[in-house]
């Protein structure tokens, strides 16, 4: 029988760029995420109050961090409110870009884009689980189906926000495949979707995502935190 412990578990992107390893000095500050208003309370036995949630995105913004991932919207009227709060009572500052996560399923898409209606600096974060055990006993889909479930949620990103019109700033998606089974805009309404992560300067507003260049996510030295774990 083969062995197969010591197999390539990984694949490569399909263009190698290593520039970001070569470089022997950082050249601009790191652009910090804090996640534990998601992950981080993803992780607790007992989940964040709204209370506390509000009271902890204050608490970065003390701290200084201009990116803070504030939940995952669709999961939990909790979590929607929470969002919607932070919006409507105007607590997030224009310098500070909010990131939520949401899978590739269309109803939970739509429901990510109702929460963050009326925020100025959006990141979507949109994942798909590819674990064998997902793809067999969650989703009964071949892997070819699984792709195919990214590309809708893709598709149906790009389509929300034409359909928001011009008026709005900044909605980027982020995309993400989950091995596990775990759940990992002041305008009015949003607006242009960049897939690339963190380019020099502000990001663009082209779709599909730049794939092809992922050292560029390390340019900017691309960091998170999560204390709360």
């Amino acid at each position: 029988m083969e062995n197969n412990k010591y197999c390539k578990q990984f694949i490569l992107p399909p263009e190698r760029c290593m520039d970001w390893a070569e470089k022997d000095m950082v050249e601009r500050a790191p652009v910090w995420c804090s996640v534990d208003l998601r992950d981080g309370n993803q992780a607790l036995i007992e989940p964040m109050s709204l209370e506390t949630k509000l009271e902890f995105f204050k608490l970065l913004l003390r701290v200084g961090f201009k990116e803070i991932e504030v939940g995952f919207p669709a999961a939990s009227e909790t979590e929607y409110a929470f969002l919607r709060a932070l919006i409507e009572q105007d607590l997030i500052p224009d310098d500070v870009t909010i990131q939520v996560l949401t899978q590739a399923r269309e109803h939970i898409i739509r429901r990510t884009f109702e929460a963050v209606k009326g925020a100025k600096n959006v990141i979507v974060h949109v994942y798909n689980s590819t674990s064998v055990a997902q793809r067999e006993q969650v989703f009964k889909k071949s892997k070819e189906e699984i792709k195919q479930i990214a590309v809708d949620g893709a598709k149906l990103l790009k389509q929300l926000t034409e359909e928001a019109g011009t008026t709005a700033s900044n909605i980027r998606p982020r995309a993400s495949r989950a091995p596990s089974p775990s759940t990992r805009s002041k305008s009015s309404t949003p607006s242009s979707i960049s897939g690339s992560p963190r380019q020099t300067g502000r990001r663009s507003s082209t779709f599909p995502p730049r794939w092809k260049t992922p050292c560029r996510t390390s340019t900017r030295s691309r960091s998170s935190t999560c204390t709360s774990t």
